[in-house]
C-alpha cells in the first residue's frame, strides 16, 4: 500500500504538544525524532537497552504522520494542517515547515513498538501500578501491586506521558470503592480500566475517533475487565447535547486528558455530569496555560483545590465540587 509521510518541522520543547493537536485532530500514527538523548532516568523507566542516535540538531524535532495516498485521507490532513495552525495562536512551535514524501513501506506501523516496554507509575498512596504492553504476555514487573496490559494502537496512549501519569496518580487518590466515574476523551481506555482497578463500580467514557473503539474493547478484554460495568460512546461531548444526555448525571469524577482549547469550553458543561461534592481531574494543560484553564474552571464555579506537576505539564484537580 502507498502510503505518504507528512513531516513537521519543530522545537524539541514544542513537540508533545504537537503531537497532542494532531492526536486531537485524529491523526493515529506519530513517530518523533530529535537530538535529544534520553537521561539514565528516563532509559530506566522505559527499559530501553538501545536507542538510535540522529544527527538532529539540539533544539530542532521533527513529527511526521503517515495518511493513505487516497481522497479519504484529505480531510484528514486537512484537519492536520488545522490544528497546527490553531496551535500557533497560543504556542510557539518554531519552523513549523510541513514537507511530505512518498512511502511503500508499513514497518511503521508496528516499528514504535520496539520502544515501548514495561514500566511503573508511582501512585499517591506509595504503590506501583505496572503498564505492559499487551504482547509481552510473559513479562512480569515484580515491584507492581497491579498491572495493566495495553496495546495503545498506535497513539491513542501507552500511560507513558506525563499527562495520563498525572490523570492515574489523581485517579488512585480519589476513586473508591463504587464511585462512578466518567472519562472524557477515553483514548487507549486506559484511564478508565485505572479506574476500575482503583475500586470503580460504573464508568462512561467519550471518544471522537471511531478508531479508538476497537482499540479500547480489546484492552479491556486483555485485563479481563469486559464483564464490569463500562461504556464507550463515540462523539464529541462539546457539540452533541443528545450524547450529553446519554451520559447522564451524578458522576464522583470527571476526568479529561485534553489540551485546553477542549477543555476551556468543556468547563461550563462540567455541572451536568459531576454531582455537587464530586472531583474534577483535568490534565493535558502545559504548565504555561495552567492559569487560563483555571480561570475557566473558576468562571464555571469549580475552583482548583490541588495542582500537580510534571515536567512541563500540570494537572488541576477541583475537589468537592470545587465549592460550587
Amino acid at each position: 500500500m502507498r502510503y505518504k509521510k507528512y513531516t513537521i518541522k519543530t522545537k524539541t520543547d514544542a513537540e508533545d504538544i504537537v503531537c497532542a493537536a494532531l492526536n486531537e485532530a485524529g491523526i493515529s500514527s506519530l513517530e518523533i525524532e530529535d537530538g535529544t538523548p534520553f537521561s539514565e532516568e528516563e532509559l530506566k523507566e522505559i527499559f530501553v537497552d538501545e536507542v538510535p542516535v540522529k544527527d538532529i540538531p539540539e533544539g530542532l524535532a521533527y513529527v511526521s504522520f503517515y495518511l493513505e495516498d487516497d481522497e479519504k485521507e484529505k480531510k484528514l490532513l486537512a484537519a492536520a494542517l488545522g490544528a497546527l495552525e490553531d496551535l500557533r495562536t497560543y504556542c510557539d512551535i518554531g519552523d513549523g515547515t510541513v514537507t511530505s514524501s512518498e512511502t511503500e513501506d508499513a514497518d511503521w506501523i508496528d516499528k514504535w513498538k520496539e520502544f515501548f516496554r514495561p514500566f511503573y507509575i508511582d501512585l499517591e498512596s506509595g504503590k506501583k501500578m505496572g503498564i505492559i504492553p499487551s504482547w509481552e504476555e510473559d513479562t512480569v514487573l515484580p515491584e507492581a501491586d497491579m498491572c495493566i496490559h495495553i496495546d495503545p494502537g498506535t497513539a491513542f496512549g501507552t500511560g507513558a506521558h506525563e499527562t495520563t501519569k498525572l490523570c492515574i496518580r489523581e485517579l488512585s487518590r480519589y476513586v473508591k470503592k463504587g464511585s462512578r466515574v466518567l472519562d472524557l476523551g477515553t483514548g487507549s481506555g486506559i484511564l478508565s480500566m485505572a479506574a476500575f482497578m482503583f475500586g470503580a463500580s460504573f464508568v462512561r467514557a467519550t471518544e471522537v475517533d471511531k478508531n479508538a473503539e476497537p482499540v479500547v474493547k480489546e484492552n479491556f478484554e486483555k485485563n479481563s475487565l469486559a464483564d464490569t460495568d463500562f461504556e464507550m460512546f463515540l462523539g464529541d461531548v462539546l457539540s452533541d447535547g443528545t450524547l450529553r444526555e446519554r451520559l447522564g448525571s451524578g458522576y464522583d469524577i470527571v476526568v479529561a486528558n485534553i489540551l485546553p482549547p477542549v477543555l476551556i469550553p468543556l468547563c461550563p458543561l462540567l455541572k451536568e455530569f459531576v454531582r455537587e461534592d464530586g472531583v474534577v481531574i483535568f490534565s493535558g494543560i502545559l504548565t504555561e496555560k495552567k492559569e487560563s484553564v483555571r480561570a475557566a474552571l473558576k468562571e464555571a464555579g469549580f475552583n482548583v483545590t490541588v495542582e500537580k506537576e510534571e515536567k512541563e505539564w500540570s494537572a488541576l484537580v477541583s475537589v468537592s465540587g470545587g465549592g460550587h
